[in-house]
């Protein structure tokens, strides 16, 4: 199979199975539908969190006997069950807490599989381009999936329904997944074949290391970014029906807004120092959040926040995760990955819980503000980073 088809293929698979994570957000409406509230939706995705941290320690002992690649493709068949599961729901009972734990493995193995796998195929002057462009797939899946939700939920079909749907769609991209192992292993490097079998394992002692070494900083501002994310975005539904808009303007104008930034600016953006634009973006995406706390029912700012936000932590997300990769010791590459996946993994699924208190406790507009506060202090970090490195150049 040639290098542009198999492209082809794996970000279509991972378009398709990326959707799920954009189901996370349908959450609130979905539990609301049987009486269940925010605490109920943040307990249900603590319990996703510690399911895919455990999934993403086993990772090195679960792909070194079943390979990356049909790791991945059992992912979305754990992720279909889960799916159905959701959309099968009636009731806060034992079946959420197995599809949030389902969803956790499947989720897990997939999101830090993929960037590795990639690692595999490219080289490290493609790193940014190729992380950028599975950040598209996955971007426009996720903002998708809950237009797709307005839409069939507009059309009389149910909450429910998109969750069957997306759920036989992950049976698709598995088997996708599967039939490309065969590709994968001809076209990897050869030095990362022959160390196939260790290079994934992760250890105390290894994630001790990365923890130790420069790609720290960025591991820490990708994990206060998602939080940011989780903030705004996994409770969008509720603050637009308290503000009486329509969520799905604000994903589709989020989704397109990421889109269009990262084929627009990942060039232009490339001649720069990263952390000068990591610090810049991060100012537009604090302006997206503060925007959502001045609205006074004008739909027309509703959607600019979005697009800010969208433009602000879309196109840093990218950048964030290739200085991850690029500030990583090479020995310990796979693990580094891991550990930013991990870091990730407990922000997304982790900080709902949090959120879902703050939002039922003390209402939207503190939870707005505690992630302003988070993205000022990411902004600051990386700001720090890139006066730091500029003062020792011009040392140099």
């Amino acid at each position: 199979m040639q290098r542009k088809r198999f492209f082809f293929l794996y970000f279509s698979a991972v378009f398709f199975q990326a959707a799920t994570y954009g189901l996370t957000f349908l959450l609130p409406p979905l539990f609301a539908s049987f009486g269940a509230d925010g605490k109920d939706v943040g307990t249900i995705l603590a319990v996703t969190m510690i399911t895919t941290l455990v999934s993403v320690l086993y990772l090195g002992h679960i792909t070194s006997r079943f390979g990356r690649m049909r790791t991945i493709g059992a992912s979305g068949l754990l992720i279909a069950v889960s799916l159905f599961l959701f959309g099968s729901s009636e009731s806060m009972d034992l079946d959420l807490y197995v599809a949030g734990a389902l969803l956790g493995i499947g989720w897990g193995l997939f999101y830090v599989l993929t960037p590795v796998v990639l690692t595999q195929v490219i080289t490290a002057d493609e790193r940014v381009r190729y992380f950028t462009l599975l950040s598209v797939f996955v971007t426009a899946a996720i903002g998708l999936s809950p237009v797709l939700g307005a839409y069939l939920v507009e059309a009389g079909r149910g909450i429910h329904t998109v969750y069957y749907l997306v759920g036989a769609v992950c049976v698709f991209s598995s088997m996708v997944f599967f039939m490309l192992t065969g590709t994968v292993a001809r076209l990897s490097f050869e030095e990362e074949v022959a160390n196939s079998e260790n290079e994934n394992r992760l250890s105390f002692h290894l994630a001790g290391k990365v923890l130790k070494s420069k790609a720290l900083r960025p591991i820490l501002i990708g994990w206060l970014s998602a939080s940011v994310f989780v903030a705004v975005i996994n409770f969008q539904t509720v603050y637009a029906q308290l503000n009486s808009f329509e969520y799905a303007d604000y994903f589709l104008a989020y989704t397109v807004s990421v889109i269009v930034g990262r084929i627009l600016l990942a060039k232009p953006i490339d001649r720069y120092p990263p952390y000068a634009v990591i610090g810049v973006l991060l100012a537009v995406m604090i302006c997206g959040v503060a925007l959502l706390l001045v609205l006074d029912g004008n739909r027309h700012f509703y959607v600019l926040a979005a697009i800010l936000f969208g433009i602000g932590y879309g196109v840093t997300y990218p950048i964030i995760k290739a200085m991850v990769a690029n500030d990583a010791d090479p020995q310990i590459l796979s693990q580094t990955l891991q550990v930013n996946g991990l870091a990730y993994f407990i922000a997304i699924f982790g900080f709902p819980m949090i959120a879902g208190w703050i939002l039922t406790d003390a209402g939207m507009s503190m939870l707005l503000g505690v992630a302003l506060v988070m993205a000022a202090i990411e902004c600051l970090l990386a700001t720090a980073r890139h006066l730091s490195t500029r003062k020792s150049e011009n040392r140099q």
